[in-house]
């Protein structure tokens, strides 16, 4: 299992614009072959940055994800309003 927490910060007054475009990826997404959750979220208290959670089966299955157009045409389109992407890839302990 692959398990990823990416915090994707937009330029300042921009985030619901990039909200936009993060809410079309995620039906897409966990559609997908491989795909255990694909979970967005806000941070409370300030709307220009939001958070992926999102497990995936294995490496294939990810790759292929990131190969998708929707989720290419989300990076592209996104691209312009973004700060910041910070992508951590967890190691589940328990």
């Amino acid at each position: 299992m692959i398990t990823i927490l990416a915090q994707i910060q937009a330029k300042a007054g921009l985030g619901a614009e990039l909200e936009t475009h993060l809410r079309q990826v995620v039906t897409p997404s966990r559609a997908e072959a491989g795909c255990v959750f694909y979970t967005l979220h806000r941070v409370e208290d300030n709307p220009d940055t939001f958070v992926f959670y999102e497990k995936w089966v294995d490496k294939a299955a990810l790759d292929a994800h990131i190969a998708s157009p929707h989720y290419q045409t989300y990076r592209q389109e996104a691209e312009p309003l973004l700060a910041s992407r910070d992508v951590q890839f967890l190691e589940e302990l328990t």
